[in-house]
């Protein structure tokens, strides 16, 4: 696992483009986030006082945003903790490998989009604290 600090996580504001009858934000591969998309998944209907996440990857890269409502991010490094506010679907959050995040603190409906650099590998989850503390360390 590279060695990586809360610091290289960071926030990426994407293209809004205003229309009288709605806002448009794009992404695409390689352009407006520094990764090629291989999954996207979504957070809903998460019931008050509930959060997610607690784990870290070995390997992934993703793009966090908050499509509907807000939440915040608690990103740790095993040295420093650093939270993030989302509350705008044009501001995305990229999280680097190697960095233990947490998401709490969600507004009734909010949406938490997630756009990974790669697919689904359990095998790149770090789900014990404790483990991610020691291979950080």
């Amino acid at each position: 696992m590279k060695e990586t600090s809360v610091f290289d996580c960071s926030l990426i504001e994407l293209d809004k483009h205003h229309h009288e009858k709605g806002n448009i934000s794009i992404v695409e591969n390689g352009i407006e986030i520094p990764f090629n998309i291989k999954r996207v998944y979504y957070l809903y209907d998460i019931p008050g006082g509930e959060d997610r996440g607690a784990h870290a990857h070995k390997e992934l890269r993703q793009l966090i945003i908050a499509a509907s409502g807000s939440f915040d991010i608690v990103l740790d490094d095993g040295k420093v903790k650093r939270t993030v506010t989302l509350n705008r679907p044009y501001i995305g959050l990229l999280v680097v490998p190697g960095i233990w995040r947490e998401l709490v603190n969600f507004s009734s409906g909010a949406i938490c989009m997630v756009l990974a650099s790669e697919k689904y590998d359990e095998n790149d989850y770090l789900r014990s604290y404790e483990e991610f503390i020691n291979i950080k360390a």
